[in-house]
């Protein structure tokens, strides 16, 4: 991987495979979701309606590949998968959620939490959102 990545901050030769694996995502990452900033930018200030379209279609794109490589770190990363799983998908505010976590609260009662994933996988079945669909088109 000699010269792939100007961000390490330790030599490479140092440094375990599993944590050469996670940067590299955790890089694109990054990058996804800068493409997402750009598209979304670009997107709003486009004059032109099918231009836009476009744009933000290549949005979408890279919130899925960001979502992807999400999905890969929780996969990989013990200590994401936990936090994932306390922080995602919630709607409850998220300092409390922390607070619960860190038990300096409450926790929120299990009836909230069902309610949740109820909303989460209704969520799913709801359609992206467009240009038209804002304008209310």
């Amino acid at each position: 991987m000699a010269g792939a990545s100007t961000t390490l901050h330790e030599s490479e030769s140092v440094l375990s495979p599993h944590t050469l694996d996670l940067h590299r995502a955790l890089v694109s990452i990054q990058e996804e979701l800068e493409a997402v900033d750009w598209y979304r930018q670009r997107a709003e200030a486009a004059g032109d309606g099918e231009l836009r379209e476009i744009l933000l279609h290549n949005m979408r794109e890279e919130i899925e590949h960001a979502s992807m490589l999400l999905e890969w770190v929780r996969r990989n990363e013990p200590h994401a998968d936990q936090m994932f799983r306390t922080y995602l998908f919630t709607k409850a505010p998220i300092t409390s959620i922390e607070e619960a976590a860190e038990g300096k609260a409450p926790e929120p009662a299990a009836e909230a939490a069902e309610q949740d994933t109820r909303e989460s996988a209704m969520d799913v079945a709801r359609p992206a959102l467009t240009i038209g669909s804002l304008k209310g088109g």
